[in-house]
């Protein structure tokens, strides 16, 4: 029977391995770009699957995130998001845009909001242009290490609340319920230093 840690251990290693071969893909190296292939193919082709809903155009959705994943690798900053979130994040921004190309891109429920690409710039580029860096990571630093973890994952890594709860095993809805407590926790200690 395997125990909590064994399967943290696992699962670290899993993401240890990812992110080596993501950043030597990033230098051009093609086995590591296969064993990136190998590891997340099921899995990015599931994203493509539910935007689509098509095989056909799921697959072909795939191989066109897999391009953008080989031209952008050298892009992957291991310290700033899990490999699997950036991963996915490449591939629903690809699916998206090949869907927004064929105008087939239709309504949504409010409910995957959450879901949809946002084109602005993300969180950490915007506040670092006004200045607030240093401020909001010394915020960040001051929540529960799992808060901060989820903050910075979905703020400044670009992941959304379904990518996090998938790749940290937690319910979607507690995601949401910590991020949510969080950046209250963030807004007042943000409010208190000015």
């Amino acid at each position: 029977m395997a125990t909590d840690s064994g399967i943290v251990d696992l699962e670290a290693a899993r993401r240890a391995s990812l992110t080596e071969a993501l950043l030597r893909t990033g230098k051009g190296d093609r086995s590591a770009f296969e064993a990136v292939y190998r590891a997340t193919s099921a899995k990015l082709f599931g994203v493509c699957l539910r935007i689509f809903g098509d095989r056909n155009e799921a697959e072909e959705a795939l191989q066109d995130a897999y391009i953008t994943i080989w031209n952008r690798a050298a892009t992957f900053e291991a310290g700033r998001a899990s490999p699997i979130s950036w991963l996915v994040t490449v591939t629903r921004n690809r699916a998206i845009d090949r869907l927004r190309s064929k105008g087939k891109a239709g309504f949504t429920s409010l409910d995957e909001a959450s879901e949809i690409e946002d084109p602005s710039p993300l969180a950490e580029a915007q506040l670092m242009a006004i200045g607030d860096d240093k401020l909001l990571y010394s915020c960040i630093d001051g929540l529960d290490r799992r808060d901060a973890h989820f903050i910075k994952s979905a703020f400044l890594g670009g992941a959304t609340y379904a990518d996090i709860a998938a790749c940290d095993g937690e319910p979607l809805g507690t995601v949401k319920s910590r991020i949510r407590r969080a950046l209250v926790k963030l807004r007042t200690c943000m409010e208190g230093a000015s």
